[in-house]
């Protein structure tokens, strides 16, 4: 699967082969690949799963932006990581967790970000929740 996978985003190198190398678009494919999974995720839950209306969990309401922002990190975090880890960066010589303790600390920096940018465009700009995480 792995060797499959490398060489599907290797048939897209060539126009780029002057641009950068093979490793950056590598790293560049997947990104896009997981960011674009990544929107899929939040427009579904957000659109089809909650409806746009608030979720209950336990005694606490959270609103749907919020629900569907965690849930598609969720995902994007253990797709990115085995991307990252098996396609991209293939020749490093760090442990496993030692990886994924860098590629988690990472990660949690860029929700951080799009969770603050998502919860100001919606809630204090009024925005559309979509269009907002589409944005950020």
């Amino acid at each position: 699967m792995k060797v499959r996978l490398t060489n599907f985003i290797d048939l897209f190198y060539p126009p780029f082969k002057r641009i950068m190398p093979q490793q950056t678009f590598r790293y560049a494919a997947c990104g896009a690949f997981n960011t674009l999974l990544g929107l899929a995720l939040y427009s579904f839950c957000y659109s089809y799963i909650f409806k746009g209306a608030d979720v209950l969990i336990g005694s606490f309401a959270f609103q749907p932006h919020t629900v569907s922002l965690f849930i598609s990190f969720c995902f994007n975090f253990c797709l990115g990581f085995i991307l990252n880890r098996y396609i991209v960066f293939t020749a490093s010589n760090l442990r496993g967790r030692i990886q994924l303790f860098r590629y988690f600390l990472s990660f949690l920096s860029n929700l951080g970000i799009n969770y603050i940018l998502l919860k100001s465009l919606v809630e204090l700009a009024g925005w559309n929740a979509l269009i907002s995480q589409y944005l950020t």
